[in-house]
Protein backbone atom coordinates (compact mmCIF):
# COMPACT_ATOMS: atom_id res chain seq x y z
CA UNK A 1 0.00 0.00 0.00
CA UNK A 2 1.57 3.40 -1.13
CA UNK A 3 1.28 6.64 0.70
CA UNK A 4 1.11 10.05 -0.35
CA UNK A 5 1.99 13.02 2.24
CA UNK A 6 -1.25 15.75 2.02
CA UNK A 7 0.47 18.44 4.01
CA UNK A 8 -1.33 20.75 1.77
CA UNK A 9 -4.19 19.74 1.55
CA UNK A 10 -4.15 19.07 5.66
CA UNK A 11 -2.86 22.90 5.58
CA UNK A 12 -5.62 24.36 3.59
CA UNK A 13 -8.21 22.02 5.65
CA UNK A 14 -6.84 23.33 9.03
CA UNK A 15 -7.57 27.15 7.89
CA UNK A 16 -10.88 26.26 6.87
CA UNK A 17 -11.31 24.90 10.80
CA UNK A 18 -9.44 27.83 12.77
CA UNK A 19 -12.14 30.13 9.76
CA UNK A 20 -15.29 28.64 10.95
CA UNK A 21 -13.95 28.61 14.50
CA UNK A 22 -13.00 32.18 14.71
CA UNK A 23 -16.65 32.91 13.57
CA UNK A 24 -18.33 31.34 15.96
CA UNK A 25 -16.15 33.25 18.51
CA UNK A 26 -17.56 36.04 16.67
CA UNK A 27 -20.91 34.89 17.31
CA UNK A 28 -20.48 33.94 20.81
CA UNK A 29 -19.01 37.38 21.27
CA UNK A 30 -21.47 39.53 19.65
CA UNK A 31 -24.51 37.97 21.80
CA UNK A 32 -24.57 38.98 25.11
CA UNK A 33 -23.68 36.77 28.50
CA UNK A 34 -26.72 38.22 30.11
CA UNK A 35 -29.42 37.82 27.82
CA UNK A 36 -32.65 37.00 29.39
CA UNK A 37 -35.56 35.20 27.63
CA UNK A 38 -39.17 35.76 27.78
CA UNK A 39 -40.61 33.13 30.38
CA UNK A 40 -43.96 34.11 30.20
CA UNK A 41 -47.00 36.95 30.11
CA UNK A 42 -49.81 37.03 31.87
CA UNK A 43 -52.60 39.23 30.60
CA UNK A 44 -55.15 40.04 33.10
CA UNK A 45 -57.08 42.63 35.48
CA UNK A 46 -55.89 45.72 33.03
CA UNK A 47 -52.22 44.59 33.56
CA UNK A 48 -49.53 43.28 31.78
CA UNK A 49 -46.94 41.20 33.40
CA UNK A 50 -43.77 39.72 31.74
CA UNK A 51 -41.42 37.16 33.53
CA UNK A 52 -37.88 36.51 31.98
CA UNK A 53 -35.80 33.82 33.50
CA UNK A 54 -33.04 35.95 33.84
CA UNK A 55 -32.43 39.48 35.19
CA UNK A 56 -32.59 42.11 32.03
CA UNK A 57 -31.69 46.08 31.62
CA UNK A 58 -34.08 48.46 31.17
CA UNK A 59 -37.33 48.64 29.54
CA UNK A 60 -39.09 51.28 27.63
CA UNK A 61 -43.15 51.58 26.79
CA UNK A 62 -44.32 53.69 23.56
CA UNK A 63 -47.79 54.23 22.24
CA UNK A 64 -47.93 53.02 18.20
CA UNK A 65 -51.21 55.41 17.23
CA UNK A 66 -51.50 53.95 13.66
CA UNK A 67 -51.65 50.80 14.22
CA UNK A 68 -53.06 50.81 17.89
CA UNK A 69 -50.51 49.10 20.23
CA UNK A 70 -48.39 49.22 22.62
CA UNK A 71 -44.64 48.24 21.98
CA UNK A 72 -42.20 47.36 25.06
CA UNK A 73 -38.32 47.21 24.37
CA UNK A 74 -36.81 45.71 26.79
CA UNK A 75 -32.63 45.68 26.66
CA UNK A 76 -30.75 42.38 27.70
CA UNK A 77 -33.38 39.90 26.41
CA UNK A 78 -34.93 38.13 23.92
CA UNK A 79 -38.00 36.48 22.63
CA UNK A 80 -39.19 33.34 24.29
CA UNK A 81 -42.42 31.32 23.17
CA UNK A 82 -45.35 32.30 21.36
CA UNK A 83 -48.14 34.43 23.83
CA UNK A 84 -51.57 34.54 23.14
CA UNK A 85 -53.67 37.50 23.36
CA UNK A 86 -55.90 37.89 26.02
CA UNK A 87 -59.11 40.65 26.84
CA UNK A 88 -57.97 43.85 26.04
CA UNK A 89 -54.85 42.82 24.25
CA UNK A 90 -55.81 41.10 21.26
CA UNK A 91 -52.57 39.73 19.74
CA UNK A 92 -48.00 40.00 21.24
CA UNK A 93 -45.64 39.81 18.66
CA UNK A 94 -42.10 39.60 20.20
CA UNK A 95 -38.83 40.31 17.72
CA UNK A 96 -35.44 40.69 18.56
CA UNK A 97 -34.29 44.39 18.09
CA UNK A 98 -30.60 45.87 18.11
CA UNK A 99 -27.37 43.40 18.65
CA UNK A 100 -28.70 42.83 23.08
CA UNK A 101 -32.62 43.75 23.19
CA UNK A 102 -36.08 42.48 21.61
CA UNK A 103 -39.10 44.29 21.09
CA UNK A 104 -42.86 43.11 22.44
CA UNK A 105 -45.81 44.48 20.18
CA UNK A 106 -49.42 43.97 22.27
CA UNK A 107 -52.51 44.93 19.45
CA UNK A 108 -54.98 46.24 21.44
CA UNK A 109 -58.86 45.97 21.37
CA UNK A 110 -59.25 49.50 21.89
CA UNK A 111 -57.23 52.69 22.69
CA UNK A 112 -55.41 51.71 25.94
CA UNK A 113 -52.38 53.57 27.78
CA UNK A 114 -49.80 52.50 30.39
CA UNK A 115 -49.89 54.25 33.36
CA UNK A 116 -47.21 53.07 35.70
CA UNK A 117 -45.35 50.26 36.06
CA UNK A 118 -42.00 49.16 36.94
CA UNK A 119 -39.43 45.91 37.69
CA UNK A 120 -40.11 43.97 40.82
CA UNK A 121 -36.42 43.55 43.18
CA UNK A 122 -34.08 40.98 41.66
CA UNK A 123 -35.02 42.23 37.83
CA UNK A 124 -36.66 39.17 35.79
CA UNK A 125 -40.69 40.91 36.23
CA UNK A 126 -41.91 43.71 34.33
CA UNK A 127 -45.52 44.50 35.34
CA UNK A 128 -47.21 47.64 33.51
CA UNK A 129 -50.73 48.90 34.25
CA UNK A 130 -53.16 49.36 31.12
CA UNK A 131 -56.16 52.28 31.07
CA UNK A 132 -58.78 52.60 28.33
CA UNK A 133 -58.83 56.47 27.23
CA UNK A 134 -60.13 57.75 24.35
CA UNK A 135 -58.69 58.35 21.03
CA UNK A 136 -57.88 62.00 21.80
CA UNK A 137 -55.33 60.92 24.53
CA UNK A 138 -54.37 57.52 22.70
CA UNK A 139 -52.65 60.63 20.20
CA UNK A 140 -51.24 62.52 23.18
CA UNK A 141 -49.63 59.62 24.55
CA UNK A 142 -48.00 58.59 21.48
CA UNK A 143 -46.99 62.24 21.06
CA UNK A 144 -46.08 62.46 24.42
CA UNK A 145 -42.83 59.29 24.19
CA UNK A 146 -41.71 56.55 25.96
CA UNK A 147 -41.93 55.68 29.58
CA UNK A 148 -39.38 54.38 30.58
CA UNK A 149 -38.48 51.43 33.48
CA UNK A 150 -35.26 50.44 35.21
CA UNK A 151 -34.70 47.34 37.29
CA UNK A 152 -33.80 48.26 41.42
CA UNK A 153 -30.87 46.40 40.50
CA UNK A 154 -29.58 48.39 37.19
CA UNK A 155 -26.46 49.33 36.68
CA UNK A 156 -25.32 46.90 39.68
CA UNK A 157 -22.30 45.26 37.72
CA UNK A 158 -20.62 48.75 37.41
CA UNK A 159 -21.00 49.82 40.83
CA UNK A 160 -17.73 50.85 42.89
CA UNK A 161 -17.03 47.98 45.94
CA UNK A 162 -17.03 50.91 48.46
CA UNK A 163 -20.13 53.36 49.44
CA UNK A 164 -20.19 57.01 50.69
CA UNK A 165 -22.72 58.34 52.98
CA UNK A 166 -24.00 61.60 53.50
CA UNK A 167 -26.31 62.89 55.90
CA UNK A 168 -29.06 64.48 54.67
CA UNK A 169 -30.46 67.51 56.59
CA UNK A 170 -34.49 67.11 57.62
CA UNK A 171 -37.37 68.79 56.62
CA UNK A 172 -36.74 72.40 57.07
CA UNK A 173 -39.72 73.51 60.07
CA UNK A 174 -41.10 77.64 59.08
CA UNK A 175 -38.81 78.12 56.29
CA UNK A 176 -38.25 81.34 55.43
CA UNK A 177 -39.59 82.18 52.05
CA UNK A 178 -37.44 83.75 49.67
CA UNK A 179 -37.24 87.12 48.50
CA UNK A 180 -39.62 88.43 45.28
CA UNK A 181 -38.37 90.74 43.63
CA UNK A 182 -40.11 93.22 40.52
CA UNK A 183 -43.22 95.12 40.57
CA UNK A 184 -46.08 94.31 43.19
CA UNK A 185 -48.60 94.68 40.41
CA UNK A 186 -46.90 91.93 37.79
CA UNK A 187 -47.29 88.40 37.69
CA UNK A 188 -45.30 85.80 39.82
CA UNK A 189 -42.68 83.73 38.04
CA UNK A 190 -40.93 81.02 40.75
CA UNK A 191 -37.74 79.37 39.41
CA UNK A 192 -35.99 76.59 40.79
CA UNK A 193 -32.41 75.55 40.70
CA UNK A 194 -32.73 72.10 40.50
CA UNK A 195 -30.38 69.92 43.27
CA UNK A 196 -28.49 71.82 45.84
CA UNK A 197 -26.36 71.22 49.16
CA UNK A 198 -25.72 67.26 49.51
CA UNK A 199 -27.29 66.83 45.70
CA UNK A 200 -24.99 67.52 43.10
CA UNK A 201 -27.39 65.66 40.78
CA UNK A 202 -25.42 64.83 37.21
CA UNK A 203 -21.69 65.39 36.85
CA UNK A 204 -20.55 65.48 33.67
CA UNK A 205 -17.17 64.06 32.05
CA UNK A 206 -15.26 67.33 32.58
CA UNK A 207 -16.64 67.54 36.50
CA UNK A 208 -19.20 69.92 35.98
CA UNK A 209 -21.80 69.61 38.33
CA UNK A 210 -25.52 69.92 37.53
CA UNK A 211 -26.40 71.93 41.04
CA UNK A 212 -23.95 74.61 39.97
CA UNK A 213 -24.97 74.78 36.65
CA UNK A 214 -28.80 75.37 37.33
CA UNK A 215 -27.62 77.60 39.58
CA UNK A 216 -26.40 79.74 37.82
CA UNK A 217 -29.34 79.42 34.44
CA UNK A 218 -31.86 80.30 37.14
CA UNK A 219 -30.20 83.69 37.68
CA UNK A 220 -29.65 84.52 34.20
CA UNK A 221 -33.82 83.74 33.81
CA UNK A 222 -34.29 85.94 36.86
CA UNK A 223 -31.78 88.94 35.82
CA UNK A 224 -33.47 88.86 31.95
CA UNK A 225 -36.78 88.32 33.24
CA UNK A 226 -36.91 91.51 35.80
CA UNK A 227 -35.22 93.34 33.17
CA UNK A 228 -38.18 93.06 30.64
CA UNK A 229 -40.09 94.62 33.56
CA UNK A 230 -43.51 92.37 33.04
CA UNK A 231 -42.62 90.33 35.70
CA UNK A 232 -42.00 89.52 39.39
CA UNK A 233 -39.17 86.68 40.14
CA UNK A 234 -38.38 84.52 43.40
CA UNK A 235 -35.97 81.77 43.60
CA UNK A 236 -36.57 78.72 45.30
CA UNK A 237 -32.86 78.75 46.38
CA UNK A 238 -30.30 81.59 46.30
CA UNK A 239 -27.34 79.18 47.26
CA UNK A 240 -26.20 76.06 47.55
CA UNK A 241 -28.75 74.50 49.77
CA UNK A 242 -30.90 71.24 49.65
CA UNK A 243 -34.17 71.29 49.47
CA UNK A 244 -36.53 68.37 49.56
CA UNK A 245 -38.82 68.09 46.22
CA UNK A 246 -42.83 69.36 48.37
CA UNK A 247 -40.21 72.20 49.49
CA UNK A 248 -39.35 73.55 45.50
CA UNK A 249 -43.02 73.92 44.91
CA UNK A 250 -44.71 73.77 47.87
CA UNK A 251 -42.28 77.75 48.38
CA UNK A 252 -43.74 78.70 45.16
CA UNK A 253 -47.74 78.16 46.03
CA UNK A 254 -46.94 80.01 49.22
CA UNK A 255 -45.59 82.77 47.42
CA UNK A 256 -48.67 82.50 45.26
CA UNK A 257 -47.19 82.35 42.12
CA UNK A 258 -48.01 82.31 38.75
CA UNK A 259 -46.03 79.80 36.54
CA UNK A 260 -43.14 77.51 37.75
CA UNK A 261 -40.16 76.69 36.19
CA UNK A 262 -37.49 74.31 37.60
CA UNK A 263 -34.23 74.04 35.96
CA UNK A 264 -32.53 71.07 35.67
CA UNK A 265 -29.24 69.23 33.13
CA UNK A 266 -29.99 66.05 31.29
CA UNK A 267 -27.39 63.43 32.02
CA UNK A 268 -26.87 59.71 30.04
CA UNK A 269 -23.88 57.37 29.50
CA UNK A 270 -23.45 58.28 26.01
CA UNK A 271 -21.74 61.53 24.83
CA UNK A 272 -24.35 61.60 21.88
CA UNK A 273 -27.73 62.18 23.49
CA UNK A 274 -28.10 66.12 22.81
CA UNK A 275 -30.78 69.23 22.97
CA UNK A 276 -33.62 70.49 25.28
CA UNK A 277 -36.83 68.99 26.52
CA UNK A 278 -39.53 70.54 28.81
CA UNK A 279 -41.71 68.14 30.79
CA UNK A 280 -45.27 68.97 32.12
CA UNK A 281 -47.29 66.63 34.31
CA UNK A 282 -48.70 63.30 32.78
CA UNK A 283 -52.36 63.15 33.39
CA UNK A 284 -52.05 59.40 35.28
CA UNK A 285 -50.08 61.08 37.38
CA UNK A 286 -52.26 63.87 38.13
CA UNK A 287 -54.69 61.43 39.35
CA UNK A 288 -53.14 59.59 41.76
CA UNK A 289 -51.97 63.45 43.50
CA UNK A 290 -55.52 64.17 43.11
CA UNK A 291 -56.97 61.39 44.67
CA UNK A 292 -53.80 61.93 47.34
CA UNK A 293 -54.62 65.41 48.00
CA UNK A 294 -58.48 64.61 48.44
CA UNK A 295 -57.94 61.92 50.81
CA UNK A 296 -56.04 64.52 53.29
CA UNK A 297 -57.51 65.03 57.00
CA UNK A 298 -56.49 68.65 56.87
CA UNK A 299 -57.87 70.07 53.31
CA UNK A 300 -57.81 73.59 54.17
CA UNK A 301 -56.18 75.93 51.09
CA UNK A 302 -55.73 72.92 48.98
CA UNK A 303 -56.76 74.85 45.85
CA UNK A 304 -56.29 78.31 44.94
CA UNK A 305 -56.90 79.23 48.39
CA UNK A 306 -60.50 77.63 48.41
CA UNK A 307 -61.04 75.97 52.04
CA UNK A 308 -62.17 71.93 51.40
CA UNK A 309 -62.31 71.17 54.51
CA UNK A 310 -66.13 71.17 55.31
CA UNK A 311 -66.42 69.64 51.50
CA UNK A 312 -67.71 65.91 50.60
CA UNK A 313 -64.93 63.92 49.41
CA UNK A 314 -66.04 63.67 46.04
CA UNK A 315 -67.15 67.46 45.87
CA UNK A 316 -63.00 67.80 47.03
CA UNK A 317 -62.27 65.13 44.51
CA UNK A 318 -63.82 66.62 41.51
CA UNK A 319 -62.87 70.20 42.41
CA UNK A 320 -59.23 69.60 42.82
CA UNK A 321 -58.71 67.27 39.45
CA UNK A 322 -61.21 70.16 37.68
CA UNK A 323 -58.22 72.61 38.48
CA UNK A 324 -55.58 69.97 38.22
CA UNK A 325 -56.60 69.79 34.48
CA UNK A 326 -56.89 73.18 33.57
CA UNK A 327 -53.19 73.70 34.97
CA UNK A 328 -51.87 70.59 33.22
CA UNK A 329 -53.30 72.36 30.04
CA UNK A 330 -51.93 75.70 30.65
CA UNK A 331 -48.50 73.78 31.63
CA UNK A 332 -48.84 72.28 28.57
CA UNK A 333 -49.33 75.18 26.15
CA UNK A 334 -46.16 76.35 28.41
CA UNK A 335 -44.08 74.14 27.50
CA UNK A 336 -44.79 74.21 23.58
CA UNK A 337 -44.69 77.80 23.75
CA UNK A 338 -41.03 77.63 25.46
CA UNK A 339 -40.51 74.89 22.49
CA UNK A 340 -41.29 77.70 19.79
CA UNK A 341 -39.36 80.43 21.27
CA UNK A 342 -35.90 78.49 22.53
CA UNK A 343 -35.77 76.82 18.72
CA UNK A 344 -33.73 79.30 17.10
CA UNK A 345 -31.69 79.94 20.13
CA UNK A 346 -30.56 76.70 21.66
CA UNK A 347 -29.81 73.25 20.94
CA UNK A 348 -33.41 71.13 21.35
CA UNK A 349 -34.81 67.62 21.03
CA UNK A 350 -36.82 66.74 18.21
CA UNK A 351 -40.12 65.54 20.37
CA UNK A 352 -39.13 68.98 23.56
CA UNK A 353 -42.44 68.21 24.95
CA UNK A 354 -42.85 65.18 27.23
CA UNK A 355 -45.36 63.99 30.22
CA UNK A 356 -43.50 62.92 33.51
CA UNK A 357 -44.97 61.68 36.74
CA UNK A 358 -42.32 64.43 38.29
CA UNK A 359 -42.73 65.76 41.97
CA UNK A 360 -41.85 69.07 41.30
CA UNK A 361 -44.52 69.27 38.84
CA UNK A 362 -47.46 68.53 41.23
CA UNK A 363 -48.95 71.70 42.27
CA UNK A 364 -52.40 71.44 41.56
CA UNK A 365 -53.79 75.19 41.17
CA UNK A 366 -50.00 76.51 39.46
CA UNK A 367 -48.81 75.66 35.64
CA UNK A 368 -45.41 74.00 36.15
CA UNK A 369 -42.94 72.93 33.93
CA UNK A 370 -39.31 70.92 34.42
CA UNK A 371 -36.78 72.67 31.94
CA UNK A 372 -34.25 70.03 31.46
CA UNK A 373 -32.01 72.65 29.61
CA UNK A 374 -29.23 70.20 27.99
CA UNK A 375 -26.62 66.98 28.25
CA UNK A 376 -24.26 67.82 31.01
CA UNK A 377 -23.20 64.60 29.86
CA UNK A 378 -22.14 65.80 26.54
CA UNK A 379 -19.25 68.16 25.98
CA UNK A 380 -20.86 70.26 23.30
CA UNK A 381 -23.92 70.75 25.65
CA UNK A 382 -21.97 70.99 28.76
CA UNK A 383 -19.79 73.90 27.07
CA UNK A 384 -22.97 75.12 26.22
CA UNK A 385 -24.41 75.09 29.40
CA UNK A 386 -21.35 76.42 31.58
CA UNK A 387 -20.93 79.97 29.08
CA UNK A 388 -22.37 82.92 29.92
CA UNK A 389 -23.56 83.26 26.24
CA UNK A 390 -25.59 79.77 26.52
CA UNK A 391 -27.03 80.99 29.80
CA UNK A 392 -28.22 84.20 27.83
CA UNK A 393 -29.80 82.20 25.19
CA UNK A 394 -31.60 80.17 27.45
CA UNK A 395 -33.00 82.96 29.77
CA UNK A 396 -34.03 84.96 26.80
CA UNK A 397 -35.46 81.46 25.60
CA UNK A 398 -37.74 81.57 28.80
CA UNK A 399 -38.47 85.38 29.26
CA UNK A 400 -39.79 85.51 25.43
CA UNK A 401 -42.11 82.40 26.33
CA UNK A 402 -43.21 84.15 29.80
CA UNK A 403 -43.86 87.23 28.06
CA UNK A 404 -46.26 85.69 25.99
CA UNK A 405 -47.84 83.04 28.08
CA UNK A 406 -49.28 86.39 30.60
CA UNK A 407 -49.93 88.54 27.24
CA UNK A 408 -52.44 85.81 26.63
CA UNK A 409 -54.07 84.70 29.63
CA UNK A 410 -54.23 89.15 30.08
CA UNK A 411 -55.94 88.52 26.75
CA UNK A 412 -58.66 86.16 27.75
CA UNK A 413 -59.67 87.70 31.23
Amino acid sequence: MGFRWTGGRAARQGRGVLTVIALIAGWLASVPAWAATVQSVAIRDGRIVIRFDEAVGDAASRVLTGPRQIAVDVSGASPGREIAGRGLVTGVTQMRSGRSGMRMVFDLAEPAIVTDGGFDSDGRELTLALRTVDYDQFAEAGIAGPLNFFPFNFGAASRPKYKVSVPVPPKARGMKLPRVQGDDTRPLVVIDAGHGGVDPGAIGPNGLREKDVTLKVAKAIRDELLASGRVRVALTRNDDRYLILRERYGVARRLKGDLFISIHCDSTGSENATGATAYTLSEVASDKEAARLAARENKADVISGVNLGEAPADVSSILIDLTQRETMNASATFARLLGREARPLMPLKANFHRMASLMVLKAPDMPSILFETGYISNPQDAAFLDSEEGRHRIAESVTRAVEVHFARRMATR
